[in-house]
């Protein structure tokens, strides 16, 4: 049985022509190279994980807003944050800020197993439907606070952070296993530069920055409560 996305897009799709210009226009146009990832974005209907009435405009170059306040990323940001992160075939990964669900499924694509905690309920139980429905079956989802990581299934080859951070919790850092590698955005309300955390022997850190992005942002106990940045 397939555990991964792509028997779901087997079957004819009006949208797969789209989905195709925004893999060569939006991805390798702006140098995204890791056939891995440009593959996973050309087969995962992003289209499906929209409101419908932005479904005319889900390959298009931008955000697009969902449901309780957040968005689905620009697909490009989506594919910088996945090739950042270096996702491996037998890697597990956690994600926080399940969203829409549409890098999770992604996540799903690349990685062997996917973790993701999501604090909103009700955009926990649509994108459980969704990814049910594309029978995608090696993907664990949690509501709680992303902030907190997700402790039981630690540690982590990988952690992705949908969402923005004054800094960058301490649970997602200790839950990060020998050489694995976190990617967030870090920064204040309305501008935050995507990061790069790669765990070396003896508990060293080494961090890069990778340009200026904006996200929504990250709730919870270790990074932003009510606009206010908790301490916690």
């Amino acid at each position: 049985m397939t555990t991964g996305p792509l028997a779901a897009v087997n079957e004819p799709d009006p949208y797969g022509p789209a989905r195709r210009r925004m893999v060569e226009d939006q991805l390798r146009g702006r140098g995204v190279r890791h056939p891995r990832v440009l593959e996973a974005m050309a087969k995962v209907p992003r289209h499906l994980f929209v409101d419908p009435a932005f479904i005319p405009r889900a390959y298009g170059d931008h955000a697009l807003p969902t449901a309780e306040g957040q968005t689905i990323s620009q697909p490009y940001i989506v594919a910088r944050m996945l090739e950042l992160a270096e996702i491996e075939p037998p890697d597990r990964v956690l994600e926080i800020g399940t969203g829409s669900g549409y890098q999770t499924a992604l996540l799903a694509h690349l990685a062997e197993r996917v973790f993701s905690v999501e604090r909103v309920p009700s955009l926990l139980r649509a994108s459980q439907q969704c990814l049910e429905s594309l029978g995608i079956r090696n993907v664990a989802l949690r509501h709680g606070d992303g902030t907190l990581g997700w402790q039981e299934f630690a540690p982590y080859d990988r952690v992705l952070v949908t969402a923005a951070a004054p800094r960058v919790p301490d649970a997602l850092r200790d839950q990060l296993g020998e050489r694995g590698v976190l990617v967030i955005p870090v920064g204040g309300a309305e501008s935050q530069r995507l990061e790069v955390w790669r765990r070396r022997p003896g508990d060293r850190w080494e961090r890069r920055q990778h340009g200026e992005c904006r996200f929504v942002p990250l709730v919870g106990r270790d990074a932003w409560r009510d606009g206010r940045e908790t301490t916690e």
